[in-house]
């Protein structure tokens, strides 16, 4: 088709979730972190909601992917199955090739199989997709299925992937029990602008372009719209935009390329909320579970310390990472300890910032936290979305040691706080203004 006229190797858009073509913007990086380290505490249900077509498959593959080798998934993707199926399926992922016929059995089958695996160490996640068609006893059911447990943990854990429609479902009294088991719930929102660009360059460049952008501004602009920021409808859009200039014997996309394409795909404008600006919608994605997200985090920051002897001196300065470089889906506890590290240094130069700064410069407080390793999961969610340069501060918040996320650098009051009232709200407490000169005298021990 049209692969060599581009210069491809194979077909950039198509909509099968390959998790080669993983694009990890638009939060999606967090978002998978966030679900990696909720998993590995191995407690409670997971929920992720999104749009028709805005990732989810290619999100619970991915995460699926990386999971732990201690972790094993089964996979539930059809939403009419019974209790009595579910239990078969599940059996069968785990091995269990001959189910017994009754749904007690099947339980005591199930435990045993949960049993075995734990005695190992090893632990059973299922991924059930498509959960907003499941009806409201089997959703139940499914609760129930997360009572099988030892005396210290869970032996199974759930996580489901649904549309909107799903929220409605979970708001139903009847079963109230599983949404208060809930402990990490996500919102998988479309792509800004911005991301759909990003988006189109980055499958481009997995299938081997590479040339110069072939999706122009006010193109993307266009397919923003029509798409709604939707992933699937956007590798329609492009892939027939593509099939269209190349039947023109042109290199060149333009607005008639597009119109075709959606024409082709019977594809009118996508009736959605308004689209919000990326750094508006930095924390967006993560609902009333961001506090039990961030916990997780905090938990195994805390615990890859514990496992290390004096980590922070096992990492010299000159080797952590800057902050524009902090990952966004890493799992390893090795990171975070460099992040950890990344923090002190960053606090030992604010030091230093502080003692030569002005002392009407104004900076921006945009969180803080206890301890360095709550620091340092601030840190790597905030730092991309807060004005630059971001600094740390280890000092004396309210009369209590801290560590102070800070962010910009303002000559006066006016100016920062211009830059105050651009900024969204944010779930780690409302940002708030701080002059150098009195960080010297109030935040600092020694004054």
């Amino acid at each position: 088709m049209y692969f060599d006229y581009f210069g491809l190797n194979e077909a950039p858009f198509r909509i099968t979730p390959n998790t080669e073509y993983w694009y990890a913007g638009g939060q999606r990086g967090e978002m998978l972190a966030a679900l990696l380290y909720a998993i590995a505490q191995g407690e409670g249900i997971i929920k992720v909601v999104g749009e028709v077509g805005s990732g989810k498959t290619m999100l619970c593959r991915k995460l699926v992917a990386q999971l732990p080798d201690s972790v094993d998934s089964v996979y539930l993707g059809n939403p009419t199955l019974s209790p009595d199926d579910m239990l078969a399926a599940i059996l069968a992922d785990l091995g269990v090739d001959t189910p017994e016929t009754s749904r007690q059995a099947r339980l005591a089958q199930l435990n045993s199989a949960l049993l075995a695996r734990h005695e190992t160490g090893r632990r059973v996640v299922v991924f059930v997709e498509e959960a907003q068609g499941i009806a409201l006893d089997n959703l139940e059911f499914l609760r129930l299925l997360t009572n099988l447990e030892t005396a210290t943990d869970k032996l199974l854990q759930i996580v489901l992937f649904g549309q909107p429609e799903l929220d409605v479902q979970l708001a139903d009294q009847r079963i109230r029990q599983l949404k208060d088991r809930i402990t990490l719930s996500l919102n998988l929102s479309p792509l800004a602008e911005s991301e759909v660009a990003d988006y189109l360059r980055s499958r481009l460049a997995v299938a081997g372009y590479r040339g110069p952008d072939l999706f122009s501004p006010s193109l993307i602009t266009r397919m923003t719209r029509i798409s709604g920021g939707l992933s699937r409808r956007i590798n329609v859009l492009a892939d027939k935009t593509l099939l269209a200039a190349y039947a023109g014997q042109t290199h060149t996309l333009t607005s008639a390329h597009l119109d075709a394409a959606a024409g082709d795909a019977e594809m009118q404008p996508h009736p959605q909320r308004p689209l919000i600006r990326p750094e508006h919608r930095r924390w967006a994605w993560l609902s009333a579970g961001l506090a039990a997200a961030l916990g997780l985090l905090v938990f195994v920051a805390w615990q890859s310390l514990s496992q290390k002897p004096s980590p922070l001196a096992a990492v010299p300065a000159a080797q952590s990472p800057s902050v524009a470089a902090f990952p966004e889906a890493t799992v390893t506890a090795a990171p975070v300890v460099e992040s950890i590290a990344r923090v002190t240094d960053l606090a030992r130069q604010t030091q230093h910032w502080l003692a030569a700064a002005s002392p009407g410069t104004h900076v921006i407080q945009v969180a803080s936290a206890k301890e360095a390793a709550q620091a340092a999961v601030l840190l790597m969610i905030f730092g991309h979305a807060t004005p630059q340069p971001v600094r740390v501060l280890h000092g004396l918040s309210q009369g209590k040691p801290a560590w102070m996320i800070l962010a910009g650098e303002y000559p006066n009051r006016d100016t920062a706080m211009a830059a105050l009232r651009t900024l969204p709200a944010m779930p780690a407490g409302s940002p708030f203004l701080r002059s150098v000169g009195k960080m010297r005298t109030v935040v600092l021990p020694t004054g």
